[in-house]
């Protein structure tokens, strides 16, 4: 396969300063998302364009690619997200917003530290469509999205599936400080286990969400080849809500004053 060229004004090189920066914030408040999209930025150099290059050698991932469907608009529309049947990842989905208060357009609103968001290129529409599907990863995989442990499991499963060493950074330096945190290791356990159930599953970022949306969630799951996180589970159970979710600043728990 041929090499794609790199996103349009770009260097070509990892910014670490800004990299080290951010995860410094983001480990003080892992409420504070708008540090995942500048490390993102900062490391993620040249994945967007080898797996939209991997998107577009399909018949499937061209079609995608030429209709350049909008999925936080699609996301958004409340008529949409209603129409899923019980027991199909689109209902699953409607549930995660239901009970979380997330929005697809709220993280795209976060996303746009720079100009490379929006900007009417292929490689920004497919970042877009990877941000748009993030909590639809979480419904899939069963990482929750609102505590610390759900979120560096996906992040790390995200790695294995896509590349970006941004996903590695984060995951890895939130395992680490859980060992002290947390004063063993289930929780980096759980994120090593996301990482490998990554590896084992079919590469989701090529799939058509219109379409999967419709399918039932366990068959949705048994095909992707996406397996029941058991080392995660087990580490929510034994650490609890507190040091599951050690790293979120709005909850003032005594994991956050072990963590400062």
């Amino acid at each position: 396969m041929a090499k794609l060229p790199p996103f349009p004004g770009t260097t070509g090189r990892r910014d670490w300063r800004t990299a080290f920066d951010a995860i410094r914030k983001l480990l003080a408040n892992g409420d504070d998302t708008t540090q995942v999209f500048r490390i993102m930025r900062a490391l993620n150099v040249g994945s967007t364009a080898a797996n939209f290059g991997r998107f577009i050698a399909t018949e499937k991932g061209g079609r995608m690619a030429y209709e350049r469907v909008e999925l936080a608009e699609r996301f958004v529309d409340k008529a949409f997200v209603a129409s899923f049947a019980p027991g199909t990842v689109g209902a699953a989905y409607r549930h995660f917003l239901e009970t979380t208060g997330y929005s697809a357009d709220g993280l795209a609103e976060i996303s746009k530290i720079n100009r490379e968001e929006e900007m009417l290129h292929p490689y920004a529409w497919f970042g877009r469509r990877t941000r748009d599907t993030h909590d639809i990863w979480h419904v899939l995989t069963g990482y929750k999205a609102d505590e610390s442990l759900g979120e560096a499991a996906l992040v790390a499963f995200s790695y294995a599936q896509v590349g970006g060493l941004g996903w590695a950074f984060i995951g890895g330096a939130a395992a680490l400080k859980s060992l002290r945190v947390t004063g063993n290791t289930l929780f980096a356990r759980a994120v090593i286990e996301g990482y490998r159930n990554g590896r084992k599953a079919k590469w989701i970022a090529g799939e058509d969400y219109l379409a999967l949306m419709h399918e039932p969630l366990d068959a949705a799951r048994a095909r992707l080849g996406i397996r029941t996180p058991t080392a995660y589970l087990h580490a929510q159970r034994e650490l609890g809500a507190e040091l599951a979710s050690y790293l979120s600043a709005s909850k003032k728990t005594g994991a956050e004053q072990l963590a400062a």
